[in-house]
Order: structure tokens, then C-alpha cells, then sequence
């Protein structure tokens, strides 16, 4: 369920929209960061200028949706909504609004992606976790969708920092919230004993934190 807290002051992000917030500014820092030139690779079908552009997606969905109401919850939590679009995910139609998004971003991507999360701060600064959206994988309530783009935040980020490469480290919050998150969907699918061995070093090309 939705935290019991209200929208901030004027203008101010809601403390229950922080971790998002924060990994998203970080990822518009990150993008400032890069080279002018965003021809080069990117992740698979994707040059670096469509992955900032899929990644600027998850500013953009938050202001779209909540410009959406939904009349009842249709997806209940974060895990179900990242469980459930696994496979559109792979689609050809994820690979061309990717591109798209980064056309849109125009001369000035860095300046592009800035007054987009200016723009998802102030919309958030006037809603209430409560409230029911429309996403793409259906009615949910927003505090329940923020952290699935976070998540995307987090891990585009990180594609991004390696296809250039430079140096990025996601904000603590946000990184133990996708981590949690990709642990919770791995368990549903039946690949939490996999995930467990490959993080304790028992699977080849697995790191070990014990």
C-alpha cells in the first residue's frame, strides 16, 4: 500500500516521490555528463542517443499518466506490473519509441532531459500517492508505479555510464529498491536460485558477497 503522506509544499518534490526523484536527477547529471556526439553503440538495437531517449521515457510516463485516471487498480504492485510486461518488453515497439524519444531530444539532449524532470517534479509536487493511473500495463495507484521507473532509471543508467564509458553509481535508495524489486520478480519466476547462487559466486560469472 500507498504511504500516508500528502504532496509537498509548492514546487516541492513529496517525500514519498524522493527515491525516484533523486535517481532521476542523478541519471539527468549523467546525461549532461556524456559527449556531444550520442551516435556511438548504445544497448543492442539502440545507439547511445535512443537509450538516453528510452531512458528519458521514465520522466515523460509519470507526467503522461498522471494526466491519465484510472477508474479502479488493475495492477497491484511494482513486481506485478515489471513481471507482467517482461515480454513486451523485447518488442519492436519498445526499440522504435526508444529511438523516437531520443529524435525528440533534439540539438540539446542534456538541456532536453532537464526541463523533463522539471517538468514530472512539479507534476508530482501536486499529486497524491493514492491516486490511481493509467499505465501501460493498467490501473495502478502512483506510489505503487514510481518505483518501476526507478528501476528503469537504475539499470538504463547504468547502461548508459558503460556504454560510454564513465564512471555512474546510482543513489543508495533507488539502488536497493531495484534490487529488491529484480529479487522479488526473479522468486516469481522461478530463477531466485539462480539469482541467490550467481550473487554468491556458485555460478560462472557470478560475484560473491560472502
Amino acid at each position: 500500500m500507498p504511504p500516508d503522506a500528502g504532496p509537498g509544499g509548492p514546487g516541492q518534490a513529496p517525500g514519498w516521490a524522493a527515491t525516484y526523484l533523486e535517481v532521476a536527477g542523478s541519471c539527468v547529471d549523467l546525461v549532461g555528463s556524456l559527449p556531444d556526439d550520442l551516435s556511438g553503440p548504445g544497448l543492442g538495437d539502440w545507439d547511445l542517443r535512443a537509450l538516453v531517449g528510452h531512458t528519458s521515457r521514465s520522466l515523460v510516463t509519470v507526467s503522461e499518466y498522471l494526466r491519465r485516471p484510472a477508474a479502479a487498480v488493475e495492477v497491484e504492485t511494482a513486481a506485478d506490473y515489471v513481471a507482467g510486461l517482461a515480454s513486451a518488453a523485447a518488442g519492436d515497439g519498445v526499440t522504435r519509441r526508444g529511438v523516437e524519444a531520443g529524435e525528440r531530444l533534439g540539438d540539446d539532449p542534456a538541456g532536453a532531459v532537464r526541463r523533463l524532470l522539471d517538468a514530472v517534479t512539479e507534476d508530482l509536487a501536486g499529486a497524491d500517492p493514492g491516486q490511481l493511473v493509467t499505465t501501460y500495463g493498467g490501473g495502478m495507484r502512483l506510489a505503487d508505479y514510481l518505483p518501476t521507473r526507478s528501476f528503469e532509471l537504475v539499470v538504463h543508467g547504468l547502461d548508459i555510464a558503460a556504454a560510454v564509458p564513465v564512471a555512474w553509481t546510482p543513489p543508495a535508495a533507488a539502488l536497493a529498491e531495484a534490487l529488491g524489486l529484480a529479487t522479488e520478480v526473479a522468486v516469481r519466476r522461478g530463477e531466485g536460485a539462480i539469482l541467490l547462487r550467481l550473487v554468491t559466486g556458485r555460478e560462472p560469472g557470478g560475484l560473491s558477497i560472502v
